[in-house]
């Protein structure tokens, strides 16, 4: 396991959310079944990615220096 990945782009992750979550509905009189569970993980993975790729593009687009430039050096 030497690939790093962020929290939110984890299905292990959105599943015990969504675990935790449909247990509590479940105390609530709604319930939701294991294959709905493992489609709400699979599009809360996907959202998160594209919002992901979203705000990267509004950072780059809204951001005044450049990219890869040399950093402006300090003076002594």
């Amino acid at each position: 396991m030497d690939l790093m990945k962020n929290w939110y782009q984890s299905k292990t992750i959105w599943g015990a959310l969504i675990a935790v979550a449909a247990s509590a509905l479940q105390l609530a009189g709604l319930e939701i079944g294991a294959a709905d569970q493992a489609e709400l993980a699979d599009i809360a993975v996907t959202l998160t990615g594209a919002a992901g790729g979203l705000l990267a593009l509004y950072g780059r687009l809204v951001a005044t220096g450049s990219i890869g430039g040399k950093a402006p050096s300090r003076p002594s």
